[in-house]
């Protein structure tokens, strides 16, 4: 990297000042789990202590010899322990008396309902695991999951962390040729899927699509089917197995398996800038500890508690807070099937209200989405039984954490916005409900046991402002490496500075409480008049008007200041879109932020292109912007959405 850009990327100029604070109420801070903040000043000074403590939550059959081998960037974490993921699910709670207490709550987008305790899921997992080993399924074996969100999905998980297999979870939104590319990398022996799921009404062909993925799956020798309607699927004898039958012949109980701590519990693909998946690995020991220790502090979790994190167990979300982190926790967890506006758009709350919901956990982009559609729908239901929300996915802007506050939470319920990644498998930025004070658009302070900094581009440390994010020790559920990459994991995360920090390429600013801020992904840092700006904080500008639901900003090249603002943007129902509204939004950055960010053109669209877990692909708008090839749009939820962006583009350039 030359001087230029070393300058360029050493700070991020912060625009925004929020000063709106809201504490926690007498009340929630006299009941929460965590009463007192000098914890993360002692975790932070001796954080291996910390997590040492914190894995005396968990069973181990063999109590771990020491906490922490660090050979940067390589890390082993409780070695000479040994576990079982699915054990400290299930059997622990059942050995303490909580086998009648809900562990699933399961809706159904058409209506149906199930409700698994903890015995009901302890039985099935065991039949399961059962199952895999007639298939010849053994430890170290990878399976592959691709499936609805219904209960036998988090049971498939479960049955193979009891027998030592990996799991290899591809959503069930992507296509056949995104599930041939996962299976192949990771060489799955089974496949785990379903005749069918719902969505929007509409059904998911997921045998079907797994009937073309594996035409090119050679290392695929059995494949599961859970019947979860009577969707038309072909079935090939010898090869295609019905789940329940499967479970009508398989023992009841199933031993589980002493993992040690660093046995790959799972592999889990994200996708890469150059287009093929990064399989990102997670072994157990670490996993398990940092997963199940940031429940219980981030979202304050009481044993009444019905908790739900609206995630696909798809994405590293559902893995780590609707099953490993919750259930081994011993919480009550709603999984939902289906849309948020199916078959109206108060589902959600119609959900929360049906199954008195206490903890809400969902993405900013599922809340810009309430917010474009309207208060009427939340006010229609009784939303009483809330006390806690969170936020995860991506910076949410302040105004529509507001939103959140107001019309979800009522005004009484603290926010917790969780910065954090597939590769750092828990939570690391947030803030302790019952301790900290809220800031809308504010992510909070690092976790207890997690070291994070702010950094220019030659590792100077930056006490207040803007720069590049850093995690500056070892933290327990942290990736292992890049399936079959190891050079690649190594670039990728441990070359920025040295190979003791990791980069997890997403700038921040802090403020003079210590507070971080994410401000986006440094590909997504604009460049304008030699200000460095991030993303987050023009779109929140945006946002904050009154018409706006939802804004993505990007840079496109320009002879004279380098880059030049242009925003796209969702205006909310009731709102159109005119020459008069672009230059009243355009003056409305001024006033928020400044002149320097003004945006050069604003483009109104009905919708984003976004990926199926909601984050916006700005690659493609920068695209668009710089009449350059969009390239791969197959893990957009709407492919079309794109198209019809770059014709709307041309058109007012031609205009």
């Amino acid at each position: 990297m030359g001087d230029t850009e070393d300058r360029l990327d050493s700070e991020i100029s912060t625009l925004l000042t929020e000063e709106r604070s809201f504490p926690p109420s007498e009340e929630f801070q006299r009941l929460a789990f965590v009463r007192n903040g000098d914890i993360r000043e002692r975790s932070w000074a001796e954080p291996e202590q910390f997590w040492a403590n914190a894995a005396q939550g968990l069973h181990w059959f063999k109590p771990f010899d020491r906490v922490l081998e660090w050979d940067p960037p390589n890390a082993k974490w409780f070695l000479g322990g040994q576990l079982n993921a699915s054990y400290n699910c299930l059997d622990r709670h059942i050995k303490a008396g909580q086998r009648n207490k809900a562990a699933l709550i399961w809706e159904g987008e058409p209506g149906e309902c199930r409700v698994l305790t903890y015995w009901d899921l302890y039985r099935e997992v065991n039949l399961f695991a059962n199952a895999l080993k007639g298939l010849g399924v053994a430890k170290g074996d990878r399976v592959a999951i691709y499936m609805p969100m219904i209960p036998e999905a988090v049971i498939a998980m479960l049955a193979c962390a009891r027998i030592g297999a990996v799991h290899v979870v591809v959503f069930g939104g992507f296509s056949a040729e995104a599930l041939r590319d996962r299976i192949n990398d990771a060489q799955a022996k089974v496949l785990i899927t379903a005749d069918g799921g719902y969505r929007r009404g509409q059904i998911l062909p997921l045998k079907h699509d797994a009937d073309y993925a594996i035409k090119e799956t050679p290392c695929i020798e059995h494949v599961v089917v859970v019947q979860r309607g009577n969707f038309p699927l072909r079935f090939k004898e010898g090869r295609d197995h019905w789940y329940h039958r499967l479970l009508e012949d398989a023992d009841p109980y199933c031993p589980p398996e002493p993992c040690d701590a660093e046995d790959i519990l799972f592999i889990l693909h994200t996708s890469g800038t150059t287009g093929k998946p990064k399989g990102i690995v997670h072994t157990t020991g670490g996993y398990m500890v940092g997963t199940y220790t940031t429940t219980k502090y981030v979202f304050d979790l009481r044993h009444d508690d019905v908790y739900w994190c609206t995630a696909d167990i798809g994405w590293i979300t559902g893995h780590s807070y609707i099953v490993y982190g919750p259930l081994a926790a011993g919480a009550t967890c709603v999984m939902y099937e289906g849309a948020p506006n199916w078959p109206d758009r108060d589902r959600f709350w119609q959900v929360v209200e049906k199954h008195g919901v206490s903890i809400f956990y969902t993405a900013p982009t599922a809340i810009r989405a309430f917010m474009k559609w309207g208060d009427e729908w939340p006010a229609r239901r009784d939303l009483s039984t809330l006390r806690l929300l969170g936020s995860v996915g991506e910076p949410i802007n302040p105004e529509a954490w507001m939103w959140y506050h107001e019309h979800i939470g009522g005004k009484r319920c603290p926010i917790v916005d969780t910065w954090w990644q597939t590769e750092t498998g828990m939570i690391m930025i947030t803030t302790l409900p019952g301790v900290d004070a809220t800031t809308p658009g504010t992510a909070g302070l690092p976790v207890p046991g997690v070291r994070a900094t702010i950094f220019n581009a030659d590792r100077k440390e930056i006490k207040t402002g803007g720069g590049l994010l850093a995690v500056t020790h070892p933290w327990p559920a942290m990736l292992r490496g890049i399936w079959g990459d190891p050079e690649r994991y190594k670039e990728q995360y441990w070359s920025k500075w040295d190979q003791e920090t990791y980069f997890p390429s997403d700038g921040a600013k802090r403020s003079e409480n210590g507070y971080f801020t994410l401000l986006g992904r440094v590909d997504d840092v604009l460049s304008v008049a030699g200000h460095r700006i991030g993303t987050m904080e023009v779109e929140s500008a945006l946002v904050d008007h009154s018409a706006v639901a939802e804004a993505a900003v990007v840079g496109i090249a320009h002879e004279i200041k380098g880059q030049a603002i242009v925003a796209f943007v969702t205006l909310k129902e009731g709102s159109e879109a005119s020459s008069s509204v672009e230059a009243n939004l355009k003056e409305h950055v001024v006033k928020k932020i400044g002149a320097i960010a003004r945006p050069e053109r604003i483009v109104f669209s009905a919708d984003l292109p976004k990926t199926r877990s909601g984050k916006i692909m700005r690659r493609l708008l920068r695209a668009i912007g710089e009449g350059k090839i969009l390239g791969d749009t197959t893990t957009l939820a709407d492919p079309t959405t794109v198209e019809g962006l770059r014709r709307k583009y041309e058109e007012q350039e031609e205009a």
